[in-house]
């Protein structure tokens, strides 16, 4: 980032807005839509120009994310981009069966990361969202009271300006201006050098949907986008460039045949590229009124394919703690905003230490390694148990937050798309409301926010409330309405 951060600001800001939300990939605009819909002002910041998209090196939805995307009315649409798979083979031997997932995705979808920013894009738009692209942060600064946050911006032309807000978030990356603004430090290393990244034709067509193995001193993979083209990635220990370095398909196809034992005939390629990957997260998600989220936070291998739906879930997780503070619907606003960094830290933490496990156990090099490998692989196929929270681990179905104690055993963990008389729960959710579910003849309560109150079709007794990103906030019995009002309060 150029220019510096100040500590502190009186000056008057040209703009003024509720939220300012730096970097516009699928975190960023996820996160700004969720904002506009829900009637509060969101300006958009950033560097490239209208109309383009990240390189997209993620290709794989995950159905947890699949999930948030529904209760957003565009999971549908995007399944209709891509081609869903059902089944993960990892290093030839371990196969993990996705259709065990209780979700009503229960599988990968793979379909290129611009297909995602489009349908974020256009509601981002549709909810009011003020694009400014051609832009860069060049500072942050707080009020006096410090009761605003003001970015601090430079368009393309070298115009500067200000924009004040209650909130910023930056959702800008693995570089991100915020991150260097607030001078967070970003602990971690560099996990593996010299991937080698293409979408390419192949001539012959793999056996399995997703192809992912390793041999020798090479790994690769392979996956559908569903229109004739596949993705393939490759890593070769014999191989260590830097990111600069000039890179050829034929590199890609010598990894390939090393790995998998055939290169597929693969050709045309529409773009090849080289990059690393690093094992970083930063310490705190907030910073006062300043959040982090996605890459901005926490980066890791491309292994599972986590990246992108990560900082989703991320998202999802801040964008309705903001509303519901910004429209005063908390009652304790400080400590609903700090979850953020106590719920989504771990996980993203977690997120590091799966993927960092899978493509160790990919890069095994040592006789003894490969054993373990083959081992763990031979376990994970015969205990069914041990291989469902593998399942539940990379897809964030299996995904909880930690609940107070003498909390129902429910309350922290995802609420299935349950089927209530009024409908599907992740329909239910669309307006940004909690659900409350209780018993066919509980009566409405009166909430101190928006609340939608839903029946079991059955003869059920248990109540839940549910947070607008589709965890429980709250579980019981049936309770008394004073009992449902104190629930609700919290």
């Amino acid at each position: 980032m150029t220019g510096t951060s100040r500590i502190e600001s009186s000056d008057p800001c040209d703009s003024a807005t509720d939220v300012v939300v730096v970097g516009a990939g699928p975190t960023g605009m996820l996160l700004a839509g969720d904002l506009a819909a829900r009637g509060l002002s969101v300006t958009l910041v950033e560097r490239r120009p209208r109309g383009t998209s990240n390189v997209t090196r993620a290709f794989a939805v995950h159905a947890r994310t699949l999930e948030l995307l529904d209760a957003r009315g565009l999971a549908d649409t995007l399944v209709a981009t891509g081609t869903p798979l059902t089944r993960m083979r990892l290093f030839g031997r371990l196969s993990l069966d996705l259709t065990r997932l209780r979700s009503r995705f229960p599988f990968l979808l793979i379909t290129p990361q611009y297909e995602v920013e489009h349908l974020l894009r256009d509601r981002a738009l549709d909810a009011g969202v003020d694009f400014r692209y051609e832009t860069e942060l060049t500072g942050l600064s707080r009020s006096a009271a410090g009761d605003t946050v003001t970015a601090e911006i430079r368009g393309s032309d070298g115009a500067r300006s200000t924009v004040g807000a209650r909130y910023l978030v930056g959702t800008d990356g693995v570089r991100s201006s915020v991150r260097q603004a607030l001078g967070l430090p970003f602990p971690g290393e560099a996990v593996i050098k010299s991937v080698v990244l293409a979408d390419v034709r192949l001539t012959e067509t793999p056996s399995e949907l997703l192809t992912v193995s390793g041999a020798g001193d090479a790994f690769a993979f392979v996956a559908p986008f569903g229109d004739g083209w596949y993705r393939v990635m490759g890593w070769s220990r014999t191989r260590q460039a830097d990111d600069s370095d000039p890179v050829e398909l034929d590199e890609l196809r010598e990894i390939a045949r090393t790995a998998l034992g055939t290169d597929y005939g693969m050709h045309d390629a529409r773009w090849v590229s080289r990059f690393h990957s690093d094992e970083r997260q930063v310490p705190a998600y907030r910073t006062g009124r300043v959040f982090l989220a996605g890459d901005a936070a926490h980066v890791h291998s491309p292994a599972g394919g986590q990246g992108m739906n990560t900082g989703l879930q991320d998202a999802a997780n801040l964008s309705w703690k903001l509303a519901a503070v910004l429209r005063g619907h908390s009652a304790d606003p400080e400590a609903l905003l700090d979850s953020y960094h106590s719920e989504r830290h771990p996980v993203g933490a977690q997120v590091l230490r799966a993927s960092g496990a899978i493509i160790r156990l990919a890069m095994a090099r040592t006789p003894s390694q490969r054993l373990a490998r083959a081992a763990l692989a031979h376990v994970l196929s015969l205990v069914r148990p041990a291989s469902d929270r593998v399942i539940g681990r990379i897809s964030g179905v299996g995904v909880s937050y930690t609940a107070p104690k003498g909390s129902h055993r429910l309350t922290g963990t995802r609420a299935p798309d349950l089927r209530l008389a009024e409908g599907r729960l992740l329909e239910l959710l669309r307006d940004g409301s909690f659900v409350l579910v209780t018993p066919r003849d509980t009566p409405s309560p009166a909430g101190p926010a928006p609340l939608v109150h839903a029946h079991w079709t059955g003869d059920r007794k248990t109540t839940l409330l549910i947070r607008p990103d589709g965890y429980i906030a709250w579980a019981g019995g049936r309770p008394g309405p004073d009992a449902l009002r104190r629930a609700l309060g919290r």
